[in-house]
């Protein structure tokens, strides 16, 4: 049997291929893919070969966001069976290594995670009709929609980004950056009953998806950045920020609009930054990163899509067939146009 899969060879060199499909193994299960979302690391393989130190090297199945139904399952297996609708949780930590033992698995020093260039050779990811994955890796979603259940592992990085804020209840917390993350950001501090949610961005059409996730009020920098100066007086509003754009203007408002020894969360990325220290230290602001998702973390993502106890949908703008994927791919780096775009696969 073969597949088809989503290989990128080169920047803007994504290609349809097809590649053999061996029958599921002990422990193992053949799930036939439904949809998968196009995420921020992908788009950085396509547009520039990597981001930061992470390089692609060789061709790469792109993908590391996706749900699917299980074909078939292998000797032994138990987690799941033929006919279940599933999300895949695409990091498999080593659990053997001293952060493992310590239930650290964000920080595994052997850490294989679906898609990714990190290691050489590469993990291949999930863009494909059909694929073995370990049965473990499967989490039934029951009903719920295809593209709905794609959105588990962004929906788990959220989760663990909230585990490391701490209790949002009646808090007032500030979401930088609207993208797909700080969408989810917005909609589990939400979830979490938080009093108030103010998110932002640069432009208007995320923010309308931001304001749907939750957001109390959503603020475009470019047209109404003054409104952030009220924010600030007094030393500060906001009890809580998670930091979704990692851009150094974000990163400075936002601690600027952070109460005294409030908490700002970096949840994303953008090399060497800087960050104001003096109002970090005069104001004793704890500084968090944050980074992927633990086990626990995917399975409550799992469970809250499930059961409509948190709606993803509202930040899904675009789905497009694998053989149009480098248009999907095109379109999911246009913030205007897109804020999470999935690829479907033959049934």
């Amino acid at each position: 049997m073969e597949t088809r899969i989503c290989r990128l060879h080169d920047k803007h060199d994504i290609r349809i291929e097809t590649m053999p499909v061996e029958p599921a193994k002990a422990g193992e299960a053949l799930v036939a893919i439904g949809a998968g979302g196009i995420c921020g690391s992908d788009l950085h393989y396509y547009h520039d070969g990597g981001f930061g130190p992470i390089r692609v090297k060789e061709p790469i199945i792109l993908g590391h966001e996706a749900a699917g139904t299980v074909v078939a399952v292998g000797a032994g297996v138990t987690e799941v069976k033929e006919g279940d609708r599933v999300a895949i949780n695409p990091s498999r930590p080593c659990m053997e290594c001293e952060y493992c033992l310590k239930g650290m698995t964000t920080h595994c020093l052997s850490m294989r995670f679906r898609g990714s260039a990190m290691r050489f050779p590469h993990e291949q990811g999930l863009f494909r009709d059909r694929i073995i994955v370990e049965a473990q890796q499967c989490v039934p979603v029951g009903d719920a929609d295809m593209s709905a259940a794609a959105c588990s592992e962004p929906l788990a990085v959220c989760l663990h980004a909230r585990h490391m804020a701490g209790d949002l209840l009646g808090k007032r917390v500030l979401v930088t950056g609207a993208g797909p993350i700080g969408a989810l950001c917005t909609a589990v501090a939400a979830q979490a009953g938080a009093a108030e949610i103010v998110t932002t961005d640069l432009q208007d059409m995320p923010l309308s998806v931001a304001k749907r996730m939750g957001a109390t009020r959503t603020i475009n920098m470019i047209t109404e950045g003054e409104a952030m100066a009220a924010y600030a007086e007094g030393k500060g509003y906001f009890d809580v920020v998670l930091e979704c754009s990692g851009a150094a203007p974000a990163i400075a408002g936002a601690i600027a609009a952070l109460r005294p020894q409030g908490r700002l969360v970096q949840v994303g990325i953008g090399g060497e930054t800087p960050v104001p220290l003096n109002a970090i230290v005069g104001k004793e602001i704890t500084y968090q990163g944050t980074q992927r998702f633990r086990h626990v973390e995917f399975h409550e993502a799992v469970r809250l899509i499930r059961t409509g106890g948190l709606d993803v949908t509202p930040m899904v703008t675009g789905q497009f067939a694998l053989e149009d994927a480098v248009k999907a791919f095109d379109t999911a780096g246009d913030r205007a146009r897109a804020v999470k775009v999935h690829l479907t696969f033959a049934a």
